[in-house]
């Protein structure tokens, strides 16, 4: 069965069970507490806790997701960083016993799966926690073998929350035999024999986890299950791991034919590579910029490892947008940003690289057998080699890495990055009380939305400082604004302050004020509660202020200069003139 079909038939069936079929989020969660959209349940998390669904009380979806946790172990049988997740769900509608028969008759009877081969574990129980009793035999009544039946704790059968706080509980999960032979008395599912492959968590939410882990009854249960895609495709297309499935066979043999460890990392961190470009996110040293860099990078030395063609990526990435074009349109959409994203970073990984190997050769010919971490994070820091590459050329000269002191340098580089942020993405700072300063600040929001009117939305700020004088902007763009460019921008911003709008403020969670569509490319930065400027219905930013009170205040803007700051990043000055 082809993995379209098989995506479609999930669909199909569980509309057949009442089900309104919802699309894909997107893999940047609006929950500021996780980077990335790690299950499908997330964009749901609201209706787990009382808030009325708009699709109804039962609902199905295919979702994108990223997860770095099982980074290290991509490259075997069944890990992804990339992959999607379909999933059924109920807010306060049905519960345990029809999630785990459907899922039972969606495998047996819809796909065919040998029943024999459908394990499953359980909540055994722990510390204040009770055993879920309930799915034990829930398992039983439907004709499960007690051989086929595992209690766990909560590492392996209490799902969640996603986030610091939420929805979470007890689950079942479906575990699928591929190999025949036990490898010991004990063998089961969960055994690290590779023997089976857990395929579906079924969550059944019953408690709420507040952020010191203390656990309340919720007073609407839910279901939440998350069933594996790619390793559901491996087990109905009868192959051994996810890497030999038609989601990957045409990559593999761009790269090569062999699908080994390199080879499957490449593909793999190339999907992940596209489908966050494809979400304006841009290579970069904080958050969700430094995962795509550091997946980027690895796929770029995945590839010298295995001395392959210099455009292979581009290839790769090409091959990824028609693999899933038709199922997530924003792929094909964004492939010439993607495409040429992954070409800069290969460009500036390149560069860094040698004048980082030059740099390290200074610094291991000096005679020590250990490299600080300082001088490990300024060669992370100012060259851009990750702490890996770092190693790996360390051991080959025979000298150690004092990690720990990497980590020192680099937490200690973290916090007054932080410091620095408040000012630099959450207000004015020590200017505030200038009032040609608080002008210019409102003039940088016009400026910020009209660069992404103009060039697009793949803009994103990366910075901006004030003084009574000029505003300074960075943002990100892969070249020079043309004249014509400059123009357009000026004008837009000169037009809103001739429309003399206004600039209101209101304050309201994070999440909520994402949901509205305010522009806040650093949430990891952000208090839980913040400020929201919107100005007219031509911006809308969080922000710690202050403003003027209308556009009309200010005097009319002028673009001083543009400049470049680093690998895809500009900067532009500007003023008020006569200010």
């Amino acid at each position: 069965m082809k993995s379209a079909e098989l995506r479609q038939r999930f669909l199909d069936f569980f509309e057949k069970k009442g089900h309104k079929i919802v699309s894909s989020s997107s893999l940047i969660p609006t929950d500021p507490s996780v980077l990335f959209t790690t299950a499908g349940m997330q964009q749901f998390k609201p209706y787990f806790l009382g808030k009325q669904s708009p699709y109804g009380n039962r609902v199905a979806s295919v979702q994108k997701c990223l997860r770095t946790s099982d980074i290290d172990r991509v490259g075997d049988s069944s890990h992804l960083t990339f992959f999607e997740m379909l999933g059924n769900f109920s807010f306060g509608d049905y519960f345990k016993k029809e999630a785990i028969e459907w899922a039972i008759e969606f495998l047996t009877k819809e796909l065919g799966l040998e029943r024999e081969k459908l394990w499953f574990t359980y909540f055994k129980g722990e510390g204040k926690i009770e055993e879920d009793k309930e799915a034990k035999e829930i398992l039983r009544t439907l004709n499960i073998s007690e051989k086929k039946i595992f209690g766990f704790g909560k590492e392996e059968n209490f799902w969640g929350p996603t986030g610091d706080k939420g929805p979470c509980g007890p689950t079942v999960e479906i575990h699928y035999q591929l190999l025949d032979k036990p490898c010991s008395k004990e063998c089961g599912p969960n055994c690290q024999c590779n023997r089976f492959v857990e395929i579906w968590n079924l969550v059944f939410n019953q408690y709420f986890q507040d952020q010191e882990h203390k656990l309340t009854p919720l007073k609407h249960k839910g279901i939440d299950t998350g069933l594996g895609f790619e390793r559901l495709v491996a087990i109905s297309q009868k192959k051994e791991n996810v890497f030999e499935t038609d989601l990957f066979k045409s990559l593999i043999e761009k790269i090569g034919g062999s699908a080994d460890f390199s080879s499957r990392i490449l593909a793999d961190h190339i999907k992940a590579v596209i489908f966050l470009t494809a979400e304006e996110v841009v290579p970069g040293k904080m958050g969700q910029e430094y995962v795509l860099r550091r997946l980027l990078r690895k796929a770029i030395r995945e590839k010298e490892k295995i001395e392959a063609k210099d455009d292979l990526l581009i290839e790769l990435a090409k091959e990824v947008v028609e693999l899933y074009k038709d199922v997530y349109p924003e792929v094909k959409r964004k492939e010439d940003q993607i495409l040429t994203v992954i070409q800069k970073e290969e460009e500036n990984f390149s560069k860094a690289l040698n004048r980082g190997i030059s740099q390290f050769n200074k610094l291991v010919d000096s005679g020590s057998n250990v490299l600080t971490g300082k001088q490990a994070f300024k060669l992370y820091e100012t060259y851009s080699l990750p702490p890996e590459v770092i190693e790996e050329m360390a051991s080959k000269k025979g000298i150690k890495v004092d990690m720990k002191g990497f980590k020192k340098a680099q937490k200690k580089h973290q916090e007054v990055s932080r410091a620095g942020a408040e000012k630099k993405f959450g207000g004015l700072g020590k200017e505030k009380d200038d009032p040609r300063a608080v002008q210019l600040h409102t003039a940088t929001h016009l400026l910020h939305s009209a660069l992404r009117k103009v060039l697009g939305e793949g803009v994103k700020q990366m910075g901006s400082d004030i003084n009574p004088e000029r505003l300074r902007f960075d943002f990100s763009f892969d070249r020079r604004l043309t004249e014509d460019e400059i123009k357009k921008i000026e004008a837009l911003v000169n037009e809103q302050i001739e429309r003399n709008l206004e600039v209101k403020k209101e304050e309201m969670k994070l999440g909520k004020a994402l949901q509205a569509g305010a522009l806040a490319f650093f949430k990891e930065k952000y208090p839980s509660r913040v400020f929201v400027y919107s100005i007219g219905d031509f911006s809308k930013e969080v922000c710690a202020g202050p403003h003027v009170k209308k556009t009309g205040q200010l005097s009319r803007f002028k673009i001083l200069k543009q400049e470049s700051v680093g690998a895809g990043i500009k900067r532009i000055k500007a003023t008020l003139e006569n200010n």
